[in-house]
């Protein structure tokens, strides 16, 4: 990727997704204008939607119980969020956090980030996997960062694969 510098844009070269090549300009402005993303693009495809998506949800987090008070949980700083006995728990490094909302709830507003289903009762972060080993019947294992194991059924092994570029 190269790098070109004006004083108003900059263009960093091309990116390449799959089939798709496209152009990233950055175009500053003055205070007194507001900011904007624009997309250009041929079509609305799959690609573009993740893109707004994931444009959408950047600095995303979730609201998590402790103790009778209510914290703002970011996305990047979750382990893996579990439904257990009709209750979801956000687990991150050093706490758990229960949520109010049904896991179905959480999985629709953490779309576009490094949280997908692995599980009828789990959501894991991908980015924070270790490493990941081929289970029985089909499913894997993965080890997170701070050496829990987490199952991922195998109906969901195809995304993860497809996820981590495997």
């Amino acid at each position: 990727m190269r790098f070109s510098r004006s004083e108003k844009c900059d263009t960093i070269g091309s990116e390449i997704r799959g089939d798709y090549v496209f152009k990233i300009t950055i175009n500053q402005v003055e205070k007194s204008k507001d900011e904007e993303i624009v997309i250009n693009c041929h079509e609305i495809s799959d690609e573009v939607l993740e893109l707004v998506g994931r444009l959408k949800r950047t600095g995303s987090r979730l609201p998590g119980e402790l103790d009778g008070e209510t914290y703002m949980i970011n996305t990047g700083d979750i382990y893996y969020i579990e439904s257990v006995d009709n209750k979801t728990f956000i687990c991150c490094q050093k706490n758990v956090y229960e949520s109010r909302k049904k896991l179905y709830e959480l999985e629709e507003l953490t779309l576009g980030t490094k949280l997908f289903r692995c599980s009828k009762s789990m959501i894991l972060n991908i980015g924070k996997i270790r490493s990941v080993s081929a289970s029985l019947n089909g499913r894997f294992e993965a080890r997170l960062q701070n050496d829990e194991v987490v199952i991922i059924s195998r109906q969901y092994v195809p995304e993860l694969k497809k996820k981590l570029g495997m």
